[in-house]
């Protein structure tokens, strides 16, 4: 019986420029979603939390902030751009480009734009990708670009972590 490793993300040696990869999973955001993330990030533009100041504005309703669009969009693309990225190194060229609501489903996706050795980390890389969030009508709602550390595959920081157990999983313990 052999043990299948789940998908572990792309390495360095990986990414090839132009490859879009479409992320898998979409997200609908909640009112509560909103809310909790805008009270949580002291956001104090009611814009965001109150139904009568949401009514009352050019949209006629409670927008979603700004900041939870972000990390939604950058969250669905970690499995397939960053899971194995140690470091952050910049976000630049970021647009909201149609606002979201409550109810709206997002969906990622990303181009990879450029990828090169790092000559102060051998056992890394850098990658550079242009990701954008899409509504459920396929409408962009924002785009950005993105650099990221990116470890090698056989670098000794990228070993799995996980556990040992100390009784495998088997058939045999089936009954």
């Amino acid at each position: 019986m052999a043990v299948v490793a789940g998908w572990q993300g792309r390495f360095f040696e990986d990414f090839v420029v132009g490859d879009v990869y479409q992320h898998p999973l979409g997200r609908t955001i909640t009112e509560t979603d909103n809310t909790w993330f805008t009270l949580l990030t002291m956001n104090t533009n009611q814009a965001h939390f109150n139904a009568q100041v949401g009514a009352d504005s050019e949209f006629g309703r409670m927008i979603v902030a700004s900041p939870l669009t972000i990390s939604i969009v950058l969250g669905q693309s970690v499995s397939d751009t960053s899971q194995n990225a140690f470091a952050n190194l910049g976000i630049d060229e970021l647009r909201l480009t149609t606002p979201v609501f409550a109810g709206d489903t997002l969906w990622s996706e990303s181009l990879v734009l450029e990828t090169r050795a790092s000559s102060s980390r051998p056992e890394a890389g850098i990658v550079r990708v242009r990701s954008r969030g899409l509504n459920q009508d396929g409408v962009e709602v924002l785009t950005l670009k993105r650099a990221f550390y990116v470890h090698r595959r056989d670098a000794p920081r990228a070993a799995s972590h996980f556990p040992q157990a100390a009784t495998p999983l088997s058939l045999e313990n089936e009954a």
